[in-house]
């Protein structure tokens, strides 16, 4: 996977966020991708927006760490997440409840 194709899915997936599935919310996520074109970032989604960064975020309230190929098939509704959680290709440390809702606040095609 090239670094554009990374970078455009991050812009897609920030594209894809629906609003009205994260009302109330207030949370930081903690992406750390492996494999071939492995970095760290973090989501922040407050008052109804969804923002990305690239680095360690200050504090997490979930951190997900997989394959950058294997959380672009999870979004992309290619793979599983809870079979991919299962299989050990996504591994998941904090607020699992938020964990669970994640995917639903995004809709990528």
């Amino acid at each position: 996977m090239a670094e554009v194709e990374i970078n455009d899915f991050i812009n897609r997936l920030v594209g894809s966020f629906v609003p009205e599935k994260a009302v109330g919310l207030d949370a930081t996520i903690q992406f750390n991708l492996t494999g071939e074109h492995a970095m760290q970032g973090y989501m922040v989604i407050r008052d109804g927006q969804c923002s990305l960064a690239q680095g360690l975020a200050p504090q997490a309230r979930l951190t997900v760490t997989a394959k950058s190929e294997d959380l672009m098939d999870i979004f992309t509704g290619k793979l599983d997440g809870m079979q991919a959680f299962m299989q050990g290709k996504l591994k998941i440390a904090g607020d699992m409840s938020l964990a669970m809702k994640l995917l639903t606040m995004f809709k990528m095609q």
